[in-house]
Parts: C-alpha cells; structure tokens; sequence
C-alpha cells in the first residue's frame, strides 16, 4: 500500500481571516476573497506572483484605516 504524501503549498494565510470591505482584501494575508478560494488551484508561480503584491496590500490597509479606540474614541473625537 502507498502513502499519500501531503503537498506543501506556500500560503501567506496567518489565520487572521476578515475581509475588509471597502478594499476586498484580507487583513490578514491582503489576498482576495477569490484569491483565497482558488489558491490551491494556482500554479506556483501565479501564487508566487500574488505573494509579491500582499505586503504592499495589507500595508495600504493599515494606512487607511484610523484607530477609533482610546481617548479620541471614547471623545468621540
């Protein structure tokens, strides 16, 4: 009987799975809602591709958002 050896697949996935809505991306990851769901259909390079954009991604979804918590939250400022 042959053992079924499990494919490693590199993904950026750190299990922080919320979409944001104004952007579609993850927080997470930055990848798409379609991007997740076809992942491990990609190709290696298509997902090598996608990887170069994320950091780019989830860093232009910190700068959009504003901290409402704290003082300024509670202020209502």
């Amino acid at each position: 009987m042959n053992a079924v050896i499990p494919l490693e697949i590199e993904t950026p996935c750190i299990k922080v799975c919320v979409v944001d809505p104004e952007t579609g991306f993850c927080i997470g990851c930055g990848r798409t809602r379609d991007e997740i769901a076809g992942w491990l259909d990609y190709r290696p390079s298509e997902r090598h591709q996608i990887m170069q954009t994320l950091p780019e991604r989830v860093a232009t979804l910190t700068l959009r958002k504003r901290r409402k918590g704290g003082r300024r939250g509670r202020l209502g400022e």
